[in-house]
C-alpha cells in the first residue's frame, strides 16, 4: 500500500529500521572504543605511579638493634654491702613505694564506747523484730485474701505476693539470729575485758 508520498509503507519501515540499527551500532562502537581507551589510559597511569613510588626497604639485623646490658643478679637482702643495681640505660627511675597511710587509732574503749556499741546492736535487732512482725501480718492478710477470692487471675497475683513476702520473712529471720548473736558477742567481749556490767545496760 503506497504512502501519501507514493513510497510503499513497508519500504519506509525497512529504511527507518535500518537507520535506527546503524545509529545504535555506531553509538555502541564509539562507547566501547572510549571505554577501552580510558581503561588503557588508567592502566598506563597506574604502572607509572608504581614505578615512581619506590619506598626504601629497611633490613633489620643484629647491628641495628639496641644493645641492652644484662640484668644484675639478684642480691639477697641479708648480704652485707649489698647495693642496688644501677638502672639500665634508658630505663625510667624506679618509683618509691607509696607510703602506707597511718592507721586510725583505735577508739578508747571507755564507758561511752561500750554503751554506744551495745545500744546500736540492740536498736538494729529491735528494728528487725518490728519489721518481722509487719511482714508476718502482711502474709496473714494475703493468705486470707487468697482463700476469699474466686477469680483465678487475682488468686495467682495474691499468691505471687505471698511467696515474695514469705521469702523476705525467711531472710529477716536469719538476720534476727545474726543480730542476737552480735549482741551476745559484744557482751562476751566486754566480760573478757572486765567491763562493768552497768556499761552494757
Amino acid at each position: 500500500m503506497p504512502s501519501a508520498s507514493g513510497v510503499p509503507v513497508a519500504m519506509t519501515k525497512n529504511k527507518t529500521t535500518r537507520v535506527v540499527l546503524v545509529a545504535a551500532v555506531a553509538i555502541c562502537v564509539s562507547v566501547l572504543s572510549v571505554s577501552a581507551q580510558s581503561l588503557g589510559e588508567l592502566a598506563r597511569l597506574e604502572a607509572a605511579r608504581r614505578k615512581a613510588v619506590k619506598a626504601p626497604v629497611q633490613v633489620i639485623t643484629n647491628d641495628n638493634l639496641k644493645n641492652v646490658p644484662p640484668a644484675a643478679p639478684p642480691v639477697a637482702p641479708g648480704e652485707a654491702g649489698a647495693q642496688p643495681a644501677p638502672p639500665s640505660e634508658g630505663a625510667a627511675p624506679a618509683e618509691a613505694a607509696p607510703e602506707k597511710p597511718p592507721e586510725a587509732p583505735e577508739p578508747a574503749k571507755d564507758e561511752e564506747y561500750w554503751r554506744k556499741r551495745i545500744a546500736d546492736a540492740r536498736q538494729a535487732r529491735d528494728r528487725n523484730a518490728f519489721l518481722l512482725e509487719a511482714i508476718q501480718s502482711r502474709i496473714n492478710g494475703l493468705t486470707t485474701d487468697f482463700y476469699a477470692r474466686d477469680d483465678p487471675y487475682q488468686r495467682a497475683q495474691i499468691d505471687l505476693n505471698r511467696q515474695k513476702s514469705l521469702a523476705e520473712l525467711d531472710r529477716m529471720k536469719k538476720d534476727q539470729v545474726e543480730l542476737e548473736k552480735k549482741i551476745a558477742d559484744i557482751q562476751e567481749e566486754a566480760r573478757r575485758a572486765n567491763v562493768p556490767p552497768g556499761w552494757l545496760r
